[in-house]
This record gives structure tokens, C-alpha cells and sequence, in this order.
């Protein structure tokens, strides 16, 4: 495990990693606040400082939670830590794992054991970026808590949302410039899906990934794991396990019978008088007063589910109705389905993070920010079920660059943190810097209000209706120095078009699409280049609470 990192004074550190071969590889580390960005959005700001707006919503502090708070709370629930763990020795039976996965299961049995969370979908070869930073979040949260109370255990977790039916999202991914997609005609939830017609993607990956390092090593992983696995949450969880498993991470796939059948009472509920929309349309009438609503509950936050169907379940007319399907229960028949098949039941949105803390010893949950905008909606409904609601943490968020574009950048003379400037007046702060001409009209700008000042007291004395006509001129006159301002810098900027043309390609390839590397990337590339030397990167510039966005330049 990598060693916690102090911040130096100038809120930048170089630090080391050592690869496979031995080398050792510097990486600085800068970091800013979310808020500078200009990647999230209000709620997430207010979010990580607490905002007076928020309080209604939270129920720890964002950047400074009361982690021995949430723990009496947890302590105080009644749990089934026994079938917890019975179910994921049944999930890991086959599976090669690491001693320290097999001792943080056995350790779920004892009460002094709680569990760090992230959820994530099981999307093919684990789709973007930051799903590889939220399960290192978790391990390096529960690695830091063990330090904090030694008396404790902390168990990080990979929660599968293998109910998920979006395939058009899970079943695609961004390699090289390129949107590669599964071909599949399945459907119904993605996790249960057949493992079908990966071959050609697969060939086509490697070849991305080409001569690399570590492709063949991660090329024998994803093979295995999408041609040897019957199903995507079982390729899922033997990926999963086969790149973090040596951090010690548990991944529960709580799409069983044993774990929904713990659910039975509030999906019952659910079901009967639809509690769940009643409660959480208050808080997002509330919460829609200063923020963009996430997600809306419908009457009845279930899914049913069978072999590949997935339709949601309506009450009409006095019966429970799955849409699309023709089938239709009474009460009577309803609940003998639902406690002879709760498997068959899947929460949505609304209910699944209730159904994640009623099965685990939780006490801290790291989500993106939809998450945390969907959870900022469900404190009332824990609430009413008394299930402690946990820890709500924003994810880290990371721009790893490698180190022949850091040294781009560094020619250029840029910071990390003028990466994330809109690009356009990235280069005309960049021509701005190094021209010799004067771009900037204020001297200019400032002689022609002194003379319309002295030209309006003119026209006050001969005329006053003139002061209008006068001030409407000024106007004119200052919308054509600006245009002139505009073309002098159009045209001073033609000397630096290879630089505007460097900068531009920088930011094309480290925010693709403007959106954040990390919501758009893969993984694969990094860790056909570096190995689990890219994770123990990531891992030595984390800080598992915080409200700063993080760079890694490899230097």
C-alpha cells in the first residue's frame, strides 16, 4: 500500500513510483479546486463547501465527515453480515483471489468491520476512466480509516449495478479516438447478458493497444474475462478482481436471491403503497428550488425481472401490471412472487442505494456527481426506514498526462492548471503573453470615454434629447475598436499558429469531446503502457476526502 502524501506549500509535490522493470518513475501532482474547473456543476459545488442550500440534504459534512458517527449509527442497525458473506463466497467460488480479498470477506462477519462503497454498472471493460478511480478511492478511504481506528476494519467495495439495462451506455467504450461497441441483439439487464461476439472487438483492442508494454498481459486479462465468463457480470467480477484484487477489493454483485430477500419488507412496501415517490417527491420539490432535479421517482421504483426481460412494474385498475409483457398479478399473487422470487424484483435509482446500505456494513459512499445528486434526494426516505444513510463523498477526479506532452506543455509555457482554460482564449492568452505588439486597446478604450464624456456635457448644454444620440455613438464607436482589437489579434495570432496548433492539440487529446479525459477514456491504454504502476500512480496522488481536482504529470 502507498504511503499517505502531505501537500508542500505551493500545493504541487513531485513523488515516485517504481514500475515492473525496477525504473523509477517522478509524477508531480497538482491540485485545484473543483470549483476552477469549470467541469461541475452548482450542486457539487455547493456540495463540497457545504452550502447553507444543502443542509436539508446532507447529513455529514462533504470534505469533513464525522466517520465515527456514521460507524455508531451503522452499529445500531440490524444486519445479516452471515448472508453477506455466504453470498460472496458463492460469487468468488473458482475465482483465483488474492489473501487479501479472502480476509476482508471473512472479516465482514465480525461487528467491528464496516465497508467503504462505490457502485458502478458493469460496463465492458469497465467503460470509463473514473470507474477505475472510484474503486481505488475506496481502497485508499479504507486503508486511511484503518490508521484513524485501529480498533476497526475497513473493507473497500465494488457494488455491481448488473440490473442495468442501457446497453446503448454499458456496451460501448472510447479507445484511441475510436467508439467501439458490442454488437448484440440481447436484452433485459446488461449483467446478465451472454458473453456473445466479443472476438472481433477484442482483436480490435489489441490492436489499438499494439506493442506496448503490458498489452499482452492486459490482453490475457480482458480475454479471459469476456471469452471465458458465461455472463457480463461474471467477466465483470473476474476483471475486476484481476486488476484490483491485491488492494484487498471486495466486489458484491447483489443481483441474488439471498441478498433481495433482506429487501423484501420495503420493496413489499414499495409495492403496496408506494412510499418511495410520496417521500421523495417532497425532498425534490425542495432540493428543485436551487437545483437541477436528477432523478424524478415514478409510483413504483421496481423493475421486474426475468430471463431478458427488464419492464417496469405499474399498478392499473387494481392490479400490479409489468409493462410489455402481458403479465399481470393480483395482491395474493404478487407477494407469493415476491417472496418466492424477490430475484426477480430490481429496485431503480431510488431505491437501489437503500437496497445497497440494508446489505452491507457501510459507512461511506463515493459517487460522481449524478450520484451524489441523486442521493442528495433520499436522505428522507432512509429516514423513514431507518436505515442509517452513510458518508455521501464526491469521487476523485484526476487528468493524468504522460510525460512527452508534459514536456510539450512545459515548452510551451503553460501550467497544468491553464489546461483546463477554454481553448480559444487559451491561445490568445498564450499570443497575448509573447507578442511584441500591443493587442490590448485600453489606452484607447479610456481616450474615447473621456472624449464622449466631454462630447455628452456638449451636447447636454445645446440640446438634451442630443445626450441619448451621443451616448448611443460612444457605444458604436467602442463596439469598432473592439472589432479592430479582434482583428489585430486575429491577425497577430497567424505568427503563432504552431503554437495555437499544439495547444489546441493538447487540449483535444486531454479533454476529447471538451468533456474530462476521465469521463471519456479508457483505461486500457494507461495500463497497456504502465501496468498496476498506472494504479499505484493514481493511488499515491489521492486524497480520498477532498475538493480538489487532482493532475498527474508523469515528469
Amino acid at each position: 500500500m502507498v504511503s499517505k502524501i502531505e501537500l508542500g506549500p505551493s500545493n504541487c509535490l513531485t513523488s515516485c513510483i517504481q514500475n515492473i522493470s525496477g525504473e523509477r518513475m517522478k509524477q508531480l501532482n497538482q491540485y485545484l479546486p473543483y470549483s476552477e474547473t469549470g467541469y461541475f456543476s452548482t450542486l457539487i459545488k455547493d456540495f463540497l463547501v457545504a452550502d447553507p442550500k444543502m443542509q436539508p440534504f446532507l447529513q455529514y459534512h462533504p470534505v469533513e465527515p464525522g466517520f465515527e458517527l456514521a460507524m455508531k449509527a451503522k452499529e445500531s442497525q440490524p444486519l445479516h453480515r452471515d448472508v453477506l458473506v455466504k453470498v460472496l463466497h458463492q460469487q468468488y467460488a473458482g475465482l483465483e483471489i488474492d489473501s487479501a480479498v479472502r480476509l476482508n470477506i471473512d472479516l465482514l462477519l465480525s461487528p467491528n468491520t464496516f465497508t467503504i462503497c462505490t457502485a458502478h454498472q458493469p460496463n465492458i471493460f469497465t467503460g470509463y476512466l473514473y470507474f477505475a478511480y472510484k474503486i481505488l478511492q475506496t481502497v485508499k478511504l479504507a486503508a486511511e480509516l484503518k490508521e484513524k481506528f485501529p480498533g476497526k476494519n475497513f473493507v473497500p467495495v465494488y457494488y455491481m449495478g448488473s440490473e442495468d439495462a442501457d446497453l446503448d451506455e454499458l456496451g460501448k467504450i472510447f479507445l484511441n479516438n475510436k467508439t467501439l461497441a458490442w454488437e448484440t441483439t440481447q436484452t433485459g439487464a446488461v449483467g446478465r447478458m451472454k458473453t456473445e461476439g466479443f472476438e472481433e472487438m477484442l482483436d480490435t483492442i489489441q490492436h489499438e493497444l499494439g506493442y506496448t508494454p503490458h498489452s499482452d498481459e492486459l490482453m490475457a486479462i480482458i480475454r479471459t474475462a469476456y471469452l471465458q465468463h458465461d455472463d457480463i457480470q461474471s467477466a465483470t467480477l473476474y476483471l475486476v478482481n484481476a486488476l484490483f484484487g491485491r488492494y484487498g477489493l471486495v466486489v458484491l454483485i447483489p443481483d441474488t436471491p439471498d441478498l433481495k430477500r433482506l429487501y423484501i419488507p420495503v420493496m413489499e412496501d414499495e409495492l403496496l403503497h408506494q412510499t418511495s415517490y410520496k417521500i421523495v417527491n417532497q425532498t425534490i420539490a425542495a432540493l428543485g428550488e436551487h437545483y437541477k432535479v436528477q432523478a424524478s421517482p415514478r409510483e413504483i421504483n421496481l423493475f421486474y425481472l426475468k430471463g431478458d426481460l427488464r419492464e417496469r412494474i405499474v399498478y392499473e385498475d387494481g392490479a400490479w401490471v409489468v409493462l410489455n409483457s402481458g403479465m399481470k398479478f393480483n395482491r395474493e399473487s404478487l407477494l407469493q412472487e415476491l417472496n418466492l422470487h424477490p430475484e426477480r424484483f430490481s429496485p431503480n435509482v431510488i431505491l437501489r442505494g437503500m437496497f445497497q446500505e440494508t446489505i452491507l456494513p457501510n459507512i461511506a459512499f463515493l459517487g460522481g456527481g449524478g450520484e451524489v445528486a441523486y442521493w442528495m434526494e433520499l436522505k428522507a426516505l432512509f429516514q423513514h426506514y431507518r436505515v442509517p444513510y452513510p458518508v455521501v463523498l464526491l469521487r476523485n477526479s484526476f487528468l493524468f498526462i504522460d510525460k512527452f506532452h508534459h514536456g510539450r506543455i512545459q515548452k510551451l509555457g503553460l501550467s497544468l492548471a491553464d489546461l483546463f482554460t477554454e481553448v480559444e482564449t487559451l491561445i490568445n492568452n498564450y499570443v497575448g503573453r509573447h507578442t511584441n505588439a500591443n493587442l490590448v486597446l485600453k489606452d484607447e478604450y479610456l481616450e474615447i470615454d473621456a472624449l464622449f464624456e466631454k462630447l455628452q456635457q456638449k451636447a447636454a448644454e445645446i440640446d438634451p434629447t442630443l445626450v441619448i444620440t451621443t451616448q448611443a455613438e460612444h457605444h458604436r464607436v467602442s463596439k469598432v475598436i473592439g472589432k479592430l482589437e479582434h482583428k489585430f489579434l486575429k491577425a497577430e495570432k497567424k505568427k503563432f499558429a504552431w503554437q495555437a496548433e499544439q495547444i489546441r492539440q493538447i487540449k483535444g487529446r486531454f479533454f476529447p469531446g471538451n468533456s474530462l479525459q476521465e469521463r471519456k477514456e479508457n483505461f486500457m491504454p494507461f495500463y497497456a503502457q504502465y501496468g498496476q504502476a498506472f494504479f499505484d500512480m493514481i493511488l499515491e496522488a489521492m486524497i480520498p476526502v477532498t475538493d480538489q481536482f487532482c493532475v498527474i504529470a508523469e515528469a
